[in-house]
């Protein structure tokens, strides 16, 4: 298990997901401490995993793709899945594709310009000669967006 979070570290975490933009110097002036302090506060962030990326969160409805769906595959078995995923990852609409547990292999978020696209999307993601099976549910509503902020708040550990 990775090492815990501390508080200063959560402060910081918190800090960055306010004002992205806030930068080493200001987060040192807001938080009450040496530049170098955060700068090495993130740089062990990074390292460890806890930071995976200071790019910009992007919005796909804002991009054109309004509508989300979730389609399982189920993968023909013995193959191990590694074709599979190599043609999702070729594919721009497929977001994310997890292995799971349950009457599935693999659960994959995908997006779309509109119901007629989505039809495209699936068939280009189901035309993959290993794929057996496939169910697909459309995203009326996200009612909780992708968070970890959360767990920051919830799990802070003093060192």
């Amino acid at each position: 298990m990775p090492d815990a979070i501390d508080d200063l570290d959560a402060r910081l975490l918190l800090l960055l997901e306010e004002n992205p933009s806030v930068g080493v110097l200001g987060a040192s002036r807001t938080l009450g401490v040496a530049r170098g302090t955060v700068q090495s506060r993130l740089d062990k962030m990074v390292a460890r995993g806890v930071i995976r990326s200071f790019a910009p969160q992007l919005d796909p409805a804002g991009l054109g793709y309004p509508v989300m769906a979730f389609a399982t595959l189920e993968i023909r078995q013995g193959t191990g899945g590694g074709p599979v995923v190599e043609h999702l990852a070729r594919i721009p609409q497929v977001l994310e594709a997890h292995t799971i547990t349950g009457s599935g292999d693999l659960l994959c978020r995908i997006v779309a310009h509109d119901n007629a696209d989505l039809q495209r999307v699936i068939d280009a993601v189901v035309g993959h000669p290993l794929v057996e099976r496939s169910s697909t549910v459309i995203c009326l509503s996200t009612r909780v967006e992708y968070r970890t902020l959360p767990l920051v708040r919830n799990d802070v550990t003093p060192r």
